[in-house]
């Protein structure tokens, strides 16, 4: 009966840690996964900027055209996208100082250009023109992909990081080095960030 009793808790403690491997192993597997989707919506993000910034040039050139005289909002447009893309933000690096410095430059490139698409108003003949339409559209496009990105981006931050101070997977967490991430929802006035609007 001794015998019996040492074997039932054999097999009770043998299924307990066997269980308890299937939870930590889930756990895990779960983690890696909303992590690696934090990082895929981050570089989709810097896509989406990087979209911004290529097609900056396109609206000087065609600006630069058909108003000549406008060269103090054309040079602030020019020195705003080389800071823009001077900010070093590293693939598969989510940082809260590399995120919000982005998002400075990202903001001032947006409210300069808005400024340059403000004096276009003065040029009827400009803005009736196709490049300049068209480019009106890749642009509409670029701002409507970068607003899905970043709420795709906070979403995945706000998933994991909940992921991460949930019980057990906490526990997960905390033996394997996941930490909390910081995004947009971190920052005050992220929701906010400036637009190019035409």
């Amino acid at each position: 009966n001794l015998m019996a009793t040492k074997r039932y808790s054999g097999y009770i403690i043998g299924a307990i840690l066997i269980l308890l491997g299937i939870i930590i192993m889930i756990s895990f597997n779960s983690l890696v996964k909303k992590e690696e989707k934090v990082k895929l919506q981050w570089n989709e993000m810097q896509n989406a900027y990087q979209r911004r910034l290529d097609l900056i040039p396109t609206l000087l050139s065609t600006v630069q055209g058909g108003a000549k005289y406008e060269q103090t909002v054309l040079q602030e447009v020019i020195e705003a996208r080389a800071k823009a893309n001077y900010v070093n933000v590293k693939a598969n690096v989510v940082s809260a100082q590399g995120n919000t410095a982005q998002q400075e430059a990202q903001n001032e490139l947006a409210t300069v250009s808005n400024k340059l698409l403000l004096t276009v108003e003065k040029y009827p003949e400009l803005k009736g023109t196709k490049p300049f339409t068209t480019l009106q559209t890749q642009l509409e496009r670029t701002e409507l992909r970068i607003k899905i990105a970043r709420k795709d981006f906070n979403e995945s931050i706000q998933t994991y990081n909940t992921s991460v101070r949930s019980f057990p997977t906490s526990l997960v967490a905390s033996i394997f080095k996941f930490e909390n991430k910081n995004g947009f929802v971190s920052d005050a006035g992220a929701q906010k960030a400036t637009e190019i609007k035409f």
